[in-house]
């Protein structure tokens, strides 16, 4: 939803997917985790740049699935 009303770059948006991809990864769908913690990743990359917290989270979380 946040993503249809906010649109897909929104930040807001951009954590939601962060989030799924922790509860995917959580439940075991590592394939499915790593393709949103990718899709937050570059959003977050793009639209707040490599530096803003928001993105280090996201590219910490990716680092913890690829573990």
């Amino acid at each position: 939803g946040r993503e249809r009303i906010l649109g897909p770059d929104h930040p807001g948006a951009l954590s939601s997917v962060n989030n799924l991809a922790n509860v995917l990864r959580d439940q075991g769908k590592y394939v499915e985790s790593e393709a949103m913690n990718r899709r937050a990743l570059e959003g977050q990359e793009r639209i707040l740049g490599p530096d803003h917290p928001h993105t280090i989270t996201s590219a910490n979380n990716l680092a913890i699935l690829l573990r």
